[in-house]
């Protein structure tokens, strides 16, 4: 579900912030916290109730350590163990490399002078290597600032080898064609004399520059750059998925706000019209609806309930229709007892039992029936609701919008495709004369769990 983050107010055209207060209705007019006090939380527009609009958390992208990988940001002496233990691996396997190949020429040679170079090189690496990991994740190439972070990194390719040629040069002789022999680049081990010999860090830099670049310093630069794009990219995609959630639990809470005034008002409007007639039944609905009343706000703010409890709503509901049509009206149950746990929204069955009630009850004048159906695969719960009304004529050119149905059945639709995407059905069957029947399938769940969207008011912020 896609929601535009509007950056003003719909009535005063005042300035919103993502992550400041506004409030939205079901049809995303947005309006500043002023405007929506002053309508009294009614939008001005389309008459939909107002409710809090979820709030954008605030980019975390302008932290430099924001999006480094858990590894780097929790635990950096992992990072040199995994880099010190990496390039050893590597280093040993160099020298054993080598040891194989001398004895295979003939040569003999000691196990250990084959080791102690590559491990040598392969340690400095291992001592380098973080370093460079650590300013590769914090300064990431980025399309902003490519031009300059590519020059940069260029430099800190010559640097990078330079730091191994000088670490090199200190640590382990360096071969000089002069003597025909090792000789150290910056001290004498004999006399201990310190003595640099440029000659031999330039000559141990020609060696090492395409290597040290290209097969070290390029390839840790793009570990480093994949592993920071993968956990930007999986970091946006949570946020995405976060504010989508918040999307659904408002539009979902918006759209049971207009379920319940919906059938409020319907059932005010009965009680309204027995008052003149018959002031006891009118007070007989009026006890029953504050029952009705007192079960919905027990169940404010939650989407998924049980089926045993939906049926004690929609019973309430039906008992206040009783009072009205006296014995114009039988209603048969035909539940099955494993559904009673199963889970569905709130106020599912309501609107079809209102709609089964005003389009076919009351078009008879006798021997009314609705039937209330549960039953399920394994796999699917399927409800019905049908009565034995007129049905919807063939001939009746509103037969399409009639199907479509008015503000209940379209906002019951809106809600299980926001709850069940693609995993739900609704369809509504009609034949002249004998009634109209709709069928919803949901998935059946009985477990005791929350749902996804469960309205949890803490989400919406203060």
């Amino acid at each position: 579900m896609h929601l535009e983050m509007k950056a003003q107010c719909g009535k005063c055209g005042s300035s919103l912030t993502p992550d400041g207060e506004a409030y939205i209705c079901s049809y995303e007019c947005t309006l500043c916290p002023a405007c929506a006090a002053n309508v009294h939380g009614v939008c001005p527009k389309c008459g939909g109730e107002l409710t809090i609009r979820p709030r954008r958390q605030a980019s975390t992208e302008a932290s430099p350590n924001s999006n480094l990988p858990a590894i780097d940001r929790n635990r950096p002496w992992l990072v040199w163990v995994t880099s010190v233990g990496l390039w050893t691996s590597v280093g040993v396997a160099g020298g054993l490399s080598m040891y194989q190949f001398d004895r295979s020429l003939g040569k003999s040679v000691a196990l250990t002078d084959e080791l102690i170079l590559p491990l040598v090189n392969y340690l400095i690496f291992g001592f380098l290597t973080p370093f460079l990991w650590g300013i590769a994740i914090r300064h990431p190439i980025q399309r902003d600032n490519w031009p300059r972070r590519s020059l940069l990194y260029g430099f800190g390719a010559l640097a990078f080898c330079m730091a191994h040629v000088v670490l090199r040069g200190l640590v382990y002789p360096v071969w000089d064609p002069r003597i025909g022999g090792y000789s150290y680049a910056a001290w004498n081990p004999h006399n201990g004399v310190f003595s640099v010999q440029w000659i031999l860090f330039k000559r141990l830099f020609l060696y090492n520059a395409v290597d040290d670049i290209v097969s070290v310093y390029v390839p840790v630069l793009l570990i480093a750059h994949a592993l920071w794009y993968y956990r930007r990219f999986r970091d946006r995609e949570l946020r995405a998925s976060q504010l989508e959630g918040q999307v659904a639990k408002a539009h979902l809470q918006a759209l049971k706000n207009q379920l319940q005034p919906h059938f409020l008002f319907n059932t005010l409007h009965s009680i309204s019209a027995l008052m003149l007639t018959d002031v006891r039944a009118a007070d007989r609905m009026m006890s029953r609806l504050s029952d009705l009343l007192r079960i919905s706000l027990e169940s404010d703010g939650i989407q998924i309930i049980s089926l045993s409890r939906e049926l004690e709503f929609v019973n309430g509901y039906l008992e206040i229709e009783k009072v009205r049509f006296e014995d114009r009206l039988n209603v048969v149950f035909d539940v099955a007892p494993d559904t009673l746990d199963a889970l569905v929204p709130h106020l599912l069955l309501q609107p079809l039992v209102e709609n089964a009630v005003r389009h076919g009850i009351s078009r008879r004048s006798s021997n009314g029936r609705i039937r209330i159906a549960v039953s399920h695969d394994g796999r699917s719960l399927c409800l019905q609701v049908g009565d034995n009304g007129p049905g919807m004529e063939e001939s009746d050119g509103n037969q399409t919008q009639s199907k479509r149905g008015g503000l209940g059945l379209r906002a019951t639709r809106e809600r299980l495709q926001t709850l069940y995407a693609h995993e739900q059905g609704m369809e509504i069957h009609s034949t002249p004369g004998s009634g109209v029947e709709v069928e919803v399938r949901i998935q059946f769940r009985t477990e005791p769990r929350q749902s996804t969207y469960e309205v949890d008011q803490a989400d919406f912020g203060p």
